[in-house]
């Protein structure tokens, strides 16, 4: 059936998936480059939280901004846009002096990456049958695992070969690349006409309205209803967990197992290769349930409990004695919660019309945003606090046992929310 069909659709999550890889390689830049920066100028772990946290409030600000702009003005202008604020603001990276304008351009950097999913969300709604978002949305997702297995290969060679400076140019560069394929090859299915008629037909299967013509829901209206808060606690409590993996897992093995950063990380490697897996096996998964007659809700709510389930071993981290069995429950964890992920975003297209789903989107990724300002400063302290009694990796333990948590307590939240599983009329 697939020939019949045609695969153009997956063209487009192709392009998804390298604005995402793109996205998360400017972001990781900072975590591998950070033992560098910490002596050249002089940054304490709560220095370096605050960097962090500079970039997650700016995030919030983004997304909350180009949830309602991208429903307004649509994916390709949309998400032309942020591609190309984000890079330039990866490229400006380079030219910083000091700590403060370190804050102000990863503060411009986050302000534009607010936009990459929204719009990468959207398009998947305004391109796939619901049986097919959930895998659709795993494939660009796992851009995310990519640009983070890119980044310890690359980023090591560019700094000792020419300096940190050119390594946040050569990463902040390529989202150009990138903006001439987007304008190049994208449009709404219904004016695409590279698309077959048969897969124009699939892609509208589910008999969901076209609501591009339609003015965007207003904020206000949707935090009255209560799908999008069982959206915005699932972001809320478990994006932290995911920005602790990017920033702060290489600087764990580097104090804890005395990881050279200066060289290509196997172990990273290894981390963020399986949260490929888990990224696209996660969506894999629920579309597989669907496909075989369940219900859309309760797939994806059965589906999202075992990944839940799949990151609690993360708290026996603090029993391992030497850095591969720690690779190994940290890789699950990861994995699992990429597996996750990919199953919470589609839940906003699985609740919502499409006209609303870029809102809701940057609603809920603004809440995880606001989590992952919140977390890094208990990060900061915990690590901080330990680190001045000679037991840093203390601290690292007290954050994987709450790692191993927010995931199940997250879930919980949701069902109550959406314990009957409708869909949202508006």
């Amino acid at each position: 059936m697939e020939n019949t069909l045609g695969k153009y659709r997956w063209r487009v999550v192709a392009l998804l998936f390298f604005a995402t890889t793109i996205s998360y390689l400017d972001r990781q830049v900072i975590a591998l480059l950070k033992p560098t920066l910490e002596k050249e100028f002089s940054w304490t772990e709560s220095d370096y939280s605050n960097l962090v946290m500079a970039f997650q409030a700016a995030y919030a600000v983004g997304l909350m901004i180009f949830g309602g702009f991208i429903d307004k003005i649509g994916t390709k202008l949309g998400y032309a846009i942020a591609v190309a604020w984000w890079s330039t603001a990866g490229v400006l990276t380079a030219f910083a002096g000091s700590t403060f304008s370190f804050g102000v351009f990863r503060s411009l950097l986050g302000l534009g990456e607010g936009g990459n999913f929204p719009a990468a969300i959207k398009t998947v709604a305004e391109w796939f049958p619901k049986k097919e978002r959930a895998l659709a949305t795993g494939i660009f997702n796992s851009g995310a695992n990519i640009g983070a297995v890119a980044a310890p290969l690359m980023v090591p060679f560019i700094l000792a070969t020419f300096g940190w400076q050119v390594a946040f140019i050569i990463t902040g560069g390529v989202g150009f690349i990138w903006l001439i394929f987007w304008w190049i090859g994208y449009e709404l299915p219904a004016r695409q006409n590279k698309l077959s008629k048969e897969e124009l037909l699939y892609i509208q299967s589910d008999n969901e309205p076209d609501t591009s013509h339609e003015e965007p829901v207003k904020w206000i209206t949707l935090l009255s209803i209560r799908q999008t808060w069982s959206f915005i606690f699932g972001k809320m409590l478990t994006d932290p967990i995911w920005w602790f993996f990017l920033y702060w897992l290489p600087s764990y093995f580097s104090e804890t197992f005395q990881l050279d950063l200066k060289k290509p990380s196997l172990e990273l490697i290894v981390v963020y290769t399986a949260t490929t897996f888990g990224s696209i096996g996660g969506g894999y998964i629920s579309g597989y349930l669907i496909k075989k007659g369940w219900p859309v809700f309760k797939a994806r709510k059965t589906a999202m409990l075992s990944f839940a389930i799949a990151v609690v071993p993360i708290v026996f981290a603090q029993y391992c004695t030497n850095i591969w069995q720690a690779v190994v429950l940290i890789s699950l964890a990861a994995a699992a919660h990429q597996a996750w992920s990919a199953n919470i975003f589609t839940t906003a297209s699985d609740m919502f019309p499409k006209k609303a789903v870029s809102s809701v989107v940057g609603l809920g990724g603004m809440a995880g945003s606001v989590g992952g300002i919140l977390f890094p400063l208990i990060v900061g302290y915990l690590l901080d606090t330990y680190k001045s009694q000679g037991n840093i990796t203390a601290g690292y333990n007290i954050i994987f046992i709450l790692c191993g948590g927010a995931y199940l307590l997250a879930w919980g939240i949701m069902h109550l929310f959406n314990p009957r599983n409708e869909q949202v009329v508006i």
